[in-house]
C-alpha cells in the first residue's frame, strides 16, 4: 500500500466538494472524486489533474447500495486503504418546504441523501478507514441544523425548510453516534458548516465562495491525533448543537 494519504470526497465534481478535493490534493494527497454523473466526474478529475492534483474518479451514488459497495471496491483495488472520508454530497430538496404543506417525498429524499447516504458510505468505507493510522471523517453539515440557533431570536438560520434543515440536525446527531461508538479508536469524526456559499445548491445566492466553504473541511480532515471528535465546527469555532 502507498504511504500517500488517500481521501474520498463525495459530491466532489463541483462547488464546495470540488474545492475540498482541490485543497486536499494541494497537500500532496491522492483524492478520489466521488460523484454519480460520469461527465462531470471526468471533467472535475481532468481539471484537478491539470492543477497538479493526484485525482481519480469513483462512480458513486450515495443513495444506492450497489454503487457505494462498488466504490469501496474501486478504492481498495486502487489504493488499498482510505485515510480521510469527506461526506459532502447533499441536496436541499427544493422549495417550498413549509411544514404544513410539504410533500412528504421531499422530506424523504433529503433524509435519504443527507443522512442515510452518509451512513451508507461511511459503513462501506470503514474497513478501508480502519487500515489508516489516523482516520478522519468529516460530515458536511450546516448551521441551519443547529437547534440552538434555530431557537435563538434574531439568529440567521435561513428560510423555513422542514426537509433540509432537520436533515442536517439528523446528520449532526448521527455524527455524534459514530464518534461515541468509535471513541476508543483513532478515528476523529466531526461535522462541518461551510457557511452560506454561492453554489448551485442555493442558486448561487450565497455570500461566501466555495473555496472559503471548503476551509473548515480541510482543517477537520487534517486534525492532529489529539484533535476533537464528535463536535460541530465552522470557521469561527464550535457551533452549538
Amino acid at each position: 500500500m502507498t504511504e500517500q494519504t488517500i481521501a474520498l470526497v463525495t459530491g466532489a465534481n463541483k462547488g464546495i466538494g470540488y474545492e475540498i478535493a482541490a485543497g486536499l490534493g494541494a497537500l500532496g494527497w491522492r483524492v478520489a472524486v466521488g460523484t454519480r454523473n460520469e461527465e462531470r466526474r471526468e471533467a472535475a478529475v481532468a481539471k484537478l489533474r491539470a492543477a497538479g492534483v493526484d485525482a481519480f474518479g469513483v462512480p458513486l451514488d450515495v443513495t444506492d447500495d450497489v454503487s457505494v459497495a462498488a466504490a469501496a471496491g474501486l478504492i481498495e483495488e486502487g489504493a488499498g486503504r482510505l485515510d480521510v472520508l469527506v461526506n459532502n454530497a447533499g441536496i436541499t430538496g427544493g422549495a417550498p418546504q413549509m411544514p404544513t404543506t410539504v410533500d412528504i417525498a421531499t422530506v424523504l429524499a433529503a433524509v435519504e441523501t443527507n443522512v442515510i447516504g452518509v451512513i451508507r458510505v461511511t459503513n462501506a468505507m470503514l474497513p478501508l478507514l480502519r487500515r489508516s493510522a489516523s482516520p478522519r471523517i468529516v460530515n458536511m453539515s450546516s448551521s441551519v441544523g443547529s437547534l440552538t440557533l434555530q431557537t435563538t431570536p434574531g439568529a440567521e438560520t435561513g428560510p423555513i425548510a422542514v426537509a433540509y434543515a432537520p436533515s442536517k440536525t439528523f446528520l449532526n446527531a448521527v455524527t455524534v453516534q459514530y464518534a461515541k461508538e468509535l471513541g476508543d479508536t483513532n478515528f476523529l469524526i466531526n461535522a462541518a458548516c461551510p457557511g452560506f456559499c454561492a453554489t448551485d445548491l442555493n442558486g448561487f445566492r450565497g455570500i461566501r465562495t466555495p473555496e472559503q466553504g471548503a476551509a473548515i473541511a480541510l482543517r477537520l480532515a487534517t486534525l492532529p491525533d489529539d484533535g476533537p471528535t464528535g463536535r460541530f465546527f465552522d470557521d469561527a469555532g464550535e457551533v452549538p448543537w
